[in-house]
């Protein structure tokens, strides 16, 4: 395909000068197309075509600035290079603020010709440059939005196969007759949806890097409650957490500890035909960056010492992810049972 030469509008009165500009640029290759008026020169850009504009600062109806002024409102105009007089030192200033690529100061002879095509051809280069940036940064942005496209889909269909696997473990506990294994494969059920309502949030949520966790508890929360108490648990939840946007794998890790230590709450705080009682999460932000997350009830009451109630695996995978939460399991003095953590988000 062969090469386009380059169009220069060149917008002067002055018909001396540019039958001469127009020669000069003609032996470089360059295609010059002369008016006398800002107005004529703004009807010649509708027809696009034009790669820069030559402006002088005189014109018959007002300055090159009034038509600097009209072309800044224009989507992506092109480069301009300002001619003013010698010595106009403000209005060459003037120009460049009012988003002229260059300028240049008339003088007579060979010398005001050569600065000219020097001028062209920078402004022709910074506007190549300009449009290789935009493109590149365009690229970039489209690239960004298929990724995010693509990982909330992933989202969605890993939140999809961790529902399923929960489902098939929830039908294979009923059909297990042993009450110690039908308690671990509905624990595990809980763990499982715990992680897929992260998945959920990120399908759902503008920014995959991290999840509102008030938002992510109070569904956990609700799903835990209400399959505590279809097992015959009558203890109350209650949530108060503070609007905190929490890493990714944070909140994967935050929403096991919960599970466990609810779903413990559950089973242990409160005696079977004691009419339940009240279970209550707590995620405050302390400092900047640095949480806290207390589950507590007012039930018999435990603070970490001596064997664990049930087999222990609870606790195990709670002091596992407190240690990748980078933080250790405290268990304040109060009534009942409190536990506590503290950590970076």
């Amino acid at each position: 395909m062969p090469h386009q030469p380059v169009t220069i509008l060149h917008v002067d009165d002055d018909p001396g000068l540019a039958r001469l500009v127009q020669r000069a640029l003609g032996r470089r290759g360059y295609v010059v197309e002369r008016v006398s008026t800002a107005e004529e020169g703004l009807a010649r850009l509708e027809r696009d075509g034009i790669d820069v504009i030559v402006l002088d600062h005189f014109l018959p109806t007002g300055t090159g600035l009034d038509m600097l002024a009209v072309l800044r409102e224009r989507p992506a105009p092109p480069p301009v290079v300002y001619v003013t007089a010698s010595g106009e030192a403000s209005v060459a200033v003037a120009a460049l603020k009012a988003g002229a690529a260059d300028y240049v100061s008339k003088t007579v002879g060979e010398e005001f010709l050569t600065l000219l095509e020097s001028a062209i051809d920078q402004a022709l280069e910074k506007a190549r440059l300009a449009a290789e940036r935009d493109r590149a940064e365009r690229e970039v942005r489209e690239a960004k939005e298929r990724a995010e496209v693509l990982l909330h889909e992933v989202n969605h269909r890993v939140a999809n196969s961790l529902a399923l696997i929960a489902a098939l473990v929830h039908m294979q506990a009923k059909e297990v007759s042993d009450p110690a294994a039908q308690n671990a494969l509905r624990e595990m059920q809980a763990r499982i949806m715990a992680i897929a309502g992260v998945h959920r949030r990120l399908y759902n949520s503008d920014d995959v890097r991290s999840v509102e966790i008030s938002e992510y508890l109070a569904s956990l929360l609700g799903d835990l409650e209400a399959t505590m108490r279809a097992s015959g648990h009558a203890a109350t939840l209650r949530l108060a957490a503070e609007r905190v946007r929490v890493p990714t794998d944070k909140a994967v890790s935050i929403g096991v500890v919960v599970t466990e230590l609810v779903t413990n709450a559950f089973k242990y705080a409160y005696p079977a035909d004691g009419g339940g009682g009240e279970i209550r999460v707590r995620f405050n932000e302390i400092a900047d960056g640095k949480v806290t997350l207390r589950v507590e009830d007012d039930g018999v009451g435990w603070r970490g010492e001596g064997p664990a109630k049930g087999t222990g695996m609870g606790s195990r995978i709670v002091a596992a992810m407190a240690r990748g939460l980078g933080s250790e399991i405290a268990y304040p003095a109060q009534r009942g049972c409190c536990v506590s953590l503290e950590f970076q988000v």
